[in-house]
Formats: C-alpha cells, sequence, structure tokens
C-alpha cells in the first residue's frame, strides 16, 4: 500500500499546485518541444536506426500526459478523465501534424507521415497513462 500513499500524496500535491506543478511545466515542455522541432536535423547526434521515431514518441508521451493533467485539474469546464483522455489525444495528434508540416520550411527536416504517427502513439500513450492515473480506485477516493 506504500504505492498508493505515494500516489496520494502526488494527486493532493498536484492539485493544491496545479500552476507550478502541471500549468508551467506544460508551458515550458511545449516552449522546448516547439525549440527541438525548428532545430535543423543534421544539428541532433544519431546513436542509431529509427532514433527519430523514439524521440518523436517519447515527446509527444511527455506533451500528452502534462495536457491531460491540465484538462483535468482546470477549473474552467468540468472535464472527467475520458473527455480529458480524448481531447489530450486529439489535441497532440493535430499539434504533431502541425509541427510536421511547419518542419518542410525547416533545412534538412522533412514532414514525415511516420513520425506523426510515432507522435500520436507517444500522445496516446501519454494521455492512457495519465487516464489509468485518474481512473484507479486511490484518485477516486480522493474526490469524494
Amino acid at each position: 500500500m506504500q504505492s498508493s500513499s505515494f500516489l496520494n500524496r502526488l494527486y493532493k500535491f498536484l492539485q493544491a499546485h496545479v500552476v507550478a506543478a502541471v500549468y508551467l511545466p506544460l508551458a515550458i515542455y511545449w516552449i522546448v518541444l516547439f525549440i527541438g522541432t525548428t532545430l535543423p536535423a543534421d544539428e541532433i547526434p544519431h546513436f542509431f536506426n529509427s532514433q527519430d521515431k523514439l524521440e518523436h514518441f517519447l515527446a509527444y508521451l511527455g506533451l500528452a500526459a502534462l495536457i491531460n493533467l491540465t484538462l483535468f485539474l482546470q477549473n474552467k469546464i468540468v472535464l472527467d478523465s475520458s473527455k480529458a483522455f480524448l481531447l489530450s489525444i486529439l489535441f497532440v495528434m493535430i499539434y504533431g501534424a502541425i509541427d510536421e508540416i511547419h518542419q518542410i520550411w525547416i533545412p534538412s527536416r522533412v514532414c514525415d507521415f511516420f513520425d506523426w504517427c510515432a507522435d500520436s502513439l507517444g500522445g496516446f500513450t501519454g494521455a492512457a497513462i495519465i487516464y489509468l492515473y485518474l481512473k484507479s480506485e486511490f484518485v477516486k477516493k480522493m474526490k469524494r
């Protein structure tokens, strides 16, 4: 039960410090992600084949996780975890497509459908991790 105790404390912390712990990290993460995708590809070191797909997957996993938390914890519109999950995936897929299109104009970068697929899969995974966390029994107990 120690892990659920940690997750309870984490949820309480996120609720109490939503701006510093969720909104601000999302803004910074998204800015860093945009800057990273604007760098010419030849300036990024490559260590193995398909490294770029893993980079896309992980980058968008983090983005979707933060978006999902933001949507769920914001107070303007009441969203349950299912709606926050679906909106997170939709936002990430649309942003991933826009980001791929914007790379047409970046030297040594290309608009790649498979990069967008990696973005979308990473986004789904990140949103799913947060969704499962928010649907868990200990979070349900915290909301009562």
